[in-house]
């Protein structure tokens, strides 16, 4: 007879709850279906909340706040022939004007504080739930792209460990992501929008990808006292 155990984790963006050891027949790659998708106005930032249920036969999914060294790591310095960094001042003609995404400042490497801005190449491996939002104009749907100017930001994140063990058990279970900006009604006003989800574990295997129906923000508005 299997022991089935129960748990949830509550954090600021997100709340993930599984039951460990459910049947066997679950795939190595992990397999989402969309279960919700809900907006919450607060007093503060407002919450673009998504939910989705997994399955995994490993279990291997989540990262922790100590994975950030390769393969996880945030970034990957840019590097001329010589190997040596390449600084804004002195970037080649092809290299991006500043923005947040492609420059850091002072950064550390080799724990050396380098003092000044650094081209970087974002590694997409330091997220494992990745999210895109799509907003339909004259009847077709095109990519709301965050990371392109004037926002140089993306709602894709990170949900912690399953498990805390390293050794293969399958899992399933729910994960709710809330995304947080104090913009969404500015942008999508009255837009219908859809989003797409996809998470990965941590053998960089990733998920099938997920839609969304087709909605407004009000159509899924949560209304609070």
């Amino acid at each position: 007879m299997r022991l089935k155990s129960y748990f949830s984790l509550f954090f600021l963006v997100l709340f993930v709850g599984a039951c460990v050891n459910p049947p066997d027949n679950f795939p190595t790659v992990p397999s989402i279906t969309f279960e919700s998708l809900e907006y919450v106005p607060t007093a503060g930032p407002d919450s673009l909340i998504v939910g989705i249920d997994f399955q995994d036969a490993e279990g291997d999914l989540g990262l922790s706040a100590t994975d950030i060294n390769p393969p996880f790591n945030a970034f990957d310095f840019q590097r001329d022939a010589a190997g040596n960094l390449i600084t804004y001042s002195k970037r080649p003609a092809s290299a991006p004007t500043y923005n947040p995404i492609d420059y850091v400042i002072n950064p550390i490497v080799n724990n050396q504080t380098v003092n000044d801005t650094i081209w970087v190449r974002q590694n997409p491996n330091q997220y494992n739930i990745f999210v895109k939002f799509f907003i339909k104009r004259n009847g077709r749907f095109t990519e709301f792209r965050w990371q392109d100017p004037p926002f140089f930001t993306t709602f894709n994140g990170r949900f912690p460990r399953i498990l805390t063990s390293e050794e293969g058990q399958a899992v399933e279970g729910n994960i709710k992501y809330a995304m947080l900006s104090s913009g969404w009604e500015a942008i999508f006003r009255n837009d219908t929008i859809r989003i797409d989800v996809q998470i990965q574990d941590r053998q960089l295997n990733r998920s099938n990808e997920v839609s969304s129906p087709e909605l407004t923000l009000r159509q899924i508005t949560r209304n609070t006292p």
